[in-house]
């Protein structure tokens, strides 16, 4: 991944809260403008409420303008993450926004799945696990709740439907890395 662009994170957090805020009526805030905006982008954005995950939805390949991914993505992840009830106006205040800027997924090439597990690189990584039409997906940043690759695994095999101890010849797994940007800490 290239470097990180703070001007870039700035103009995809702006967007972000203001996607939501606008669900809300809340006026929006100037939007800095940032010449990959307008260029094909996958993203994901995580809330966070209290340091605890509430909303994660996200783009695995760039199909649409980085500005209109941002936008869905965030209004998706505050509203309809199936996991949590759609955000409440209140929360929206406390509510920290994160976004991560997706690189283009490259397949795994492994034998069996103790080769996959030895090619998995803890805190860098996205991984997506594919297997009889099921798909799931762990962010990076999930390294720093799952350390070891084969807790890692078996939690992303749960996450698309499988028992943490399945395995088949079927399964494919692809590996991205991101950029990311957080807002300050909110209260």
């Amino acid at each position: 991944m290239p470097e990180l662009d703070p001007n870039l994170g700035k103009a995809l957090l702006v967007r972000a809260r203001n996607a939501i805020g606008a669900r809300f009526g809340f006026p929006p805030v100037a939007e800095p403008e940032h010449p990959a905006l307008s260029k094909p982008g996958a993203t994901f954005v995580t809330l966070t409420k209290n340091g605890e995950l509430r909303g994660c939805i996200g783009s695995l390949e760039a199909w649409r303008a980085l500005d209109e991914d941002i936008r869905a993505n965030a209004v998706a992840a505050a509203f309809e993450d199936p996991r949590f009830p759609p955000l409440a106006p209140d929360e929206f205040p406390v509510v920290r926004v994160e976004v991560s800027l997706l690189s283009p997924a490259s397949p795994i090439a492994f034998r069996d799945e103790p080769d996959a597990i030895r090619q998995l690189r803890p805190g860098i990584d996205g991984v997506i696990f594919v297997c009889r039409g099921r798909r799931a997906t762990f962010l990076p940043q999930v390294w720093e709740s799952l350390p070891v690759p084969e807790t890692f695994l078996a939690h992303l095999k749960q996450k698309a439907g499988f028992s943490p101890t399945f395995w088949s010849p079927e399964v494919r797994l692809y590996r991205y890395e991101v950029q990311k940007w957080k807002e300050r800490e909110r209260s």
